[in-house]
């Protein structure tokens, strides 16, 4: 019974020690080009392909156990959409002011500040590599919100377009959800300091919409916003 104890006991300080060896905070930087969408959810809006974006951010890792961590940070993201939807507008022409139906063309350029928070499940290291994987969810909170407009309609026969650029924050929401999953790897260039390559897809949850059509006002605008990012980073 003694040797029993013993052995237990010895067992815990071996693992008590293996564990101590791992730092309980990392801290670091990341930089992110992405791609960005947004996909609407009213009648008539059909979503106009991906648009090319950034982020950077300061990256967290608060360890669990020796494989298991809570990643956290906060993210400055760059994102944009590009939307086609059947719109009414006010044009003048020749000093008159007429309203004129037609189809608009809009690509959205947001600004938000994200925070994330995901578990993080990393590999044993082999070598100088370790992989990783993680899934969570993100809050962004909306700093800015600009369209460019261009609005095709049909005057005299003919097709006319006018373009314009707006500030639509009062169209967007304050807040938007998402959920992350993502994975990636990292290099260490010694036992702390490791240069990261990863690669996180952002799913949008919530609705970023909250006007309604200038063709019909029975209709509510509603869509989600979700990008692709290739994060290269270093965490120390």
């Amino acid at each position: 019974m003694k040797k029993a104890l013993i052995l237990f006991g010895i067992f815990l300080l071996v693992g008590n020690y293996g564990f101590s060896q791992i730092k309980p905070f990392r801290f670091g930087l990341k930089l992110a080009p992405n791609f960005a969408w947004v996909s609407p959810d009213s009648e008539g809006y059909e979503k106009d392909g991906a648009s090319p974006g950034f982020s950077w951010g300061f990256i967290s890792d608060f360890t669990l156990t020796e494989n298991y961590f809570i990643g956290t940070g906060f993210n400055m993201n760059y994102l944009s959409g590009k939307i086609n939807y059947p719109d009414k507008i006010e044009i003048i022409e020749d000093g008159d002011t007429a309203q004129y139906e037609g189809t608009m063309k809009r690509k959205y350029n947001f600004r938000y500040i994200e925070i994330p928070v995901t578990l993080k499940m990393k590999t044993n290291k082999f070598n100088e590599l370790q992989f990783y994987g993680q899934i969570g969810f993100s809050a962004g909170f909306k700093l800015r919100a600009k369209a460019e407009d261009n609005f095709t309609y049909k005057s005299d026969g003919n097709y006319q377009s006018q373009s314009a650029n707006k500030d639509v924050s009062e169209d967007v929401t304050l807040v938007k959800g998402a959920l992350l999953l993502g994975g990636g790897v990292e290099y260490y260039l010694d036992q702390s300091t490791s240069l990261i390559f990863g690669l996180l897809y952002s799913s949008g949850l919530s609705n970023i919409m909250k006007g309604e059509n200038n063709l019909d006002s029975s209709i509510q605008e509603k869509a989600l916003l979700s990008h692709i990012e290739i994060t290269v980073g270093v965490i120390f």
